[in-house]
């Protein structure tokens, strides 16, 4: 896709993925204009001195307020949605939070893109919101379905809206890592479950698949790329090397296991060498055919554990090293 001359937005634009989205995209591309859309003025100024690039602009505000979203939408080209509220505890604490943020939110961004004209809205998503135990899995995976059939209130060729499901984003704020560095000096740390897998995506693979996915998108897909798992005991050995290990049990609202697409998506889901979409249920707006791909087997899934593509410990230190 060609982002010359484009005028694009990032709500939650001060965050671990904005930033590196702003880094690729202003070195990488023509764009016009990128737009940051935050609540935090202080990780804005700290933005604005770090990167001083005259096409960045910078707008305080938050999803919830939709007068606000329909001021900073005006003008613009694509949407990448990555605001949230994300952290499991915090989530289950203040339900009506995540909700305001993570669903509200979702159904404002929906609206006043409509409204605006914006041609591509995509919304970040988690492997959290497949078969999900915990709030914030849910308001992800009803922000899901607001996005994939908010392009029904759109119309065939009005804004088109799609979204991006991935696993773990190495570094990314709530990683586990800096606790594990943490707790080295101790001697000793603590893991939930020394089963437990997880899927990992650097932020910059998630910036690369996000503007992939802006180009393909038609409206109404859940695009997920193939990334490879990692076992919570190599990351472990890997972060505090030598330190003892102990099991604390799951905690609530964990899955030993992360899944990214579910058995029953599999059913209307396309594989591709080096990714899956899966396909809206209702997709009377757009059609598109993808001769390159292929169906999923029907009753498969995308689960961390049964993945083809494991992260040895030296894969894995390097990833943590750079």
């Amino acid at each position: 896709m060609d982002w010359t001359g484009l005028t694009v937005l990032v709500t939650g634009g001060t965050g671990s993925f904005g930033r590196r989205f702003a880094e690729i995209v202003l070195k990488e591309t023509q764009i016009r204009k990128l737009i940051i859309f935050s609540r935090d003025e202080l990780k804005q100024h700290e933005m604005r001195t770090a990167f001083g690039d005259p096409r960045l602009r910078y707008f305080i505000g938050d999803v919830r307020d939709r007068e606000r979203l329909h001021r900073a939408v005006h003008g613009v080209d694509v949407l990448v949605h990555a605001a949230a509220l994300k952290q499991v505890p915090s989530c289950e604490y203040n339900p009506f939070e995540a909700v305001k943020t993570n669903v509200l939110g979702a159904s404002n961004i929906i609206d006043v893109a409509i409204d605006a004209g914006v041609a591509k809205v995509l919304a970040l998503s988690t492997d959290k919101a497949v078969n999900p135990i915990n709030l914030y899995g849910a308001t992800k995976l009803v922000a899901e379905k607001l996005f994939v059939q908010g392009n029904a209130y759109a119309g065939a060729g009005g804004t088109a809206f799609a979204c991006v499901r991935y696993g773990n984003v190495v570094g990314s704020r709530g990683s586990v890592i800096p606790a594990f560095r943490q707790q080295m000096a101790t001697g000793k740390v603590t893991i939930t479950d020394e089963r437990m897998t997880r899927f990992w995506i650097t932020l910059e693979q998630g910036v690369r698949f996000v503007l992939k996915c802006v180009g393909l998108m038609q409206g109404g897909e859940v695009f997920v790329p193939k990334i490879p798992s990692m076992r919570i005991t190599d990351l472990a050995e890997v972060v505090a090397p030598g330190c003892e290990r102990e099991a604390i049990g799951i905690r609530p609202g964990e899955k030993l296991h992360e899944v990214l697409v579910s058995r029953d998506e599999s059913r209307y889901t396309l594989e591709f060498d080096d990714m899956f979409l899966i396909q809206p249920v209702h997709p009377w707006w757009r059609t598109r055919a993808y001769p390159e791909a292929r169906p999923m087997e029907d009753g498969a899934k995308y689960s961390s554990d049964g993945n083809g593509w494991w992260l040895s410990r030296d894969e894995l230190r390097d990833i943590i090293e750079e």
